[in-house]
């Protein structure tokens, strides 16, 4: 614990002048500043400090956009703490299950242009994958009511490659439903492994290509990119993990080759927001298919789910529509959060595996009071 509790108070202290550089780095990429935003940016930030010493995170990217413009972006500690190298927005870190919504967006393309039918057996584009006792289609896997199951024992910890999509559906291919499609909903990551491999079958191309061509390089994120780990990737933030009897550590060596839909990329906080206000302004999808993917599923009880294609859907506390997914990954977390009426777009990410981006929306709605 005295351990623990050292380590924290030497980030606290330490987190300040990581925190000047990046933010000299900022006003040098082009954040804009609003009138009267100032003081929101001000509690923001002291938040996000307090916060990560109390739990022990080194670093983390925050960016905000309203109405088409970056109006806050800054990053705050250390992307590398042995080397004392700070966070800045370019830093790339792990984005867990924030790569959902970035694959989503292959599905409302491949809709778009009439090579997706997201009612038919996954079949029709996977043939290899098993037939089960029920049918599953593309929409009830990516909408986690399809009955495939998450991760089981260490198989969040997996560190050897998996050279192709069709390799990662070993992990559970075989296994049986968890209850007939469409009829519950249970959050999985291994349903998106399948979401990958019908995005290979659709559009002929293998699936990692598709989101570079596809996704990535028309929407300008030149900072999103897949997580290999065996590869030299600029600016990628290494990563760590908290707890009470060692502090603050390395985390343990993963390879996330075997779920690059569902929660192998890497971004910056720039990229996400880039790629949020794109979809709210129809710059990819149109309108309409964007609302395919951010409409809840809708259980065969008649109970929505909260959840549509990739993204989580809430009205909040205040009556305010919002779409959002969080993100998290051994060393990594992540938030993404949209605001649409308000033309509000807010990522924050981190190197710490512990939950603290999670309070992205209390940060999001210091830019909308």
């Amino acid at each position: 614990m005295k351990r623990y509790r050292a380590g924290l108070i030497a980030l606290l202290v330490t987190l300040g002048a990581a925190s000047a550089s990046a933010q000299r780095t900022a006003a040098a990429a082009g954040t804009t500043a609003e009138p009267g935003i100032g003081s929101a940016i001000a509690r923001a930030r002291a938040f996000i400090t307090d916060s990560m010493g109390k739990v022990g995170i080194p670093g983390v990217s925050v960016t905000v956009m309203r109405e088409g413009r970056i109006i806050w972006s800054e990053g705050i500690g250390w992307a590398d703490l042995e080397q004392r190298v700070a966070v800045t927005p370019l830093t790339r870190f792990r984005v867990g299950s924030v790569s959902k919504p970035l694959t989503a967006t292959a599905i409302g393309l491949l809709v778009e242009r009439g090579r997706l039918d997201l009612d038919a057996p996954v079949q029709r584009y996977v043939p290899s994958f098993p037939t089960k006792r029920h049918p599953v289609t593309t929409r009830q896997a990516a909408g986690h009511v399809a009955g495939i199951r998450h991760y089981r024992g260490d198989e969040f910890l997996i560190a050897r490659p998996y050279p192709t999509v069709t390799e990662g559906l070993a992990i559970f291919r075989n296994d049986s439903l968890l209850f007939e499609p469409g009829t519950n909903f249970s959050y999985s990551s291994y349903g998106w492994n399948l979401v990958s491999a019908v995005i290979e079958g659709a559009s002929g191309q293998d699936f990692l290509s598709f989101m570079r061509e596809q996704v990535f390089r028309p929407l300008g994120l030149r900072h999103t990119v897949a997580d290999f780990v065996d590869s030299l990737v600029p600016f990628r933030a290494r990563w760590y993990t908290a707890d009470t009897a060692s502090g603050i550590r390395n985390a343990r060596y993963v390879d996330n080759s075997y779920k690059w839909a569902g929660g192998g990329f890497l971004s910056t906080s720039e990229d996400l927001v880039r790629f949020g206000n794109a979809m709210l302004e129809g710059t990819l999808l149109r309108p309409e298919t964007f609302r395919l993917l951010t409409t809840s599923q809708r259980l065969t009880n008649g109970r929505e789910t909260g959840y549509g294609l990739g993204w989580s859907t809430r009205i909040d506390s205040a009556g305010r529509r919002r779409y959002w997914h969080s993100g998290g990954s051994v060393g990594g977390t992540a938030y993404l959060i949209l605001y649409p009426e308000q033309k509000l777009v807010v990522a924050m990410l981190a190197n710490g595996d512990t939950p603290f981006v999670g309070a992205t929306p209390r940060v999001a709605e210091m830019f909308l009071e």
